[in-house]
């Protein structure tokens, strides 16, 4: 689990981690887990829900980007600790999060499936809290108190 506030490269962390367990032979999933969860809404109606499922959990190591920055239905609440379930034992995932862990259980919701969720995802992990200012805010163009003009615009 990669935590810590908006910029500071915790995306960045996680995809280079996913190149290189590709590079070594494992199959890899990225997904922000907003558009994950628009996938299982629509599979679900549908009816490719099942597919939808096995294909995710095919996968050796299923990247979780920006958990906790989209509201959870309950069928995404549901869904999400099938797929966290379906891994357990076999195979690993990586979850980027501006939200502290100690916060999750607020954000997953209902009590019950949010200690199912924290229970198989929290107690055999790595926690990694990255700290600082934003990457991109370092790297813009554009400093405090700075204009942006029509040439920098055009640039």
């Amino acid at each position: 689990m990669l935590t810590g506030p908006t910029g500071v490269g915790k995306t960045w962390l996680a995809c280079a981690l996913g190149q290189q367990a590709t590079r070594k032979g494992y199959s890899v999933l990225y997904k922000r887990l907003s558009r994950l969860i628009e996938e299982i809404e629509i599979a679900k109606a549908d009816g490719s829900l099942p597919t939808l499922r096995g294909s995710i959990s095919k996968k050796q190591l299923l990247l979780l980007d920006d958990w906790a920055l989209c509201p959870l239905t309950a069928l995404g609440r549901q869904e999400l600790l099938e797929i966290i379930d379906d891994r357990l034992g076999s195979s690993s995932i990586i979850i980027t999060s501006q939200l502290p862990i100690e916060d999750w259980h607020t954000y997953l919701g209902e009590a019950t499936t949010a200690d199912a969720i924290l229970d198989r995802i929290v107690h055999q992990s790595h926690i990694i809290k990255l700290s600082g200012e934003s990457m991109r805010k370092k790297m813009s163009p554009l400093k405090a108190g700075a204009v942006l003009t029509k040439e920098a615009e055009d640039e």
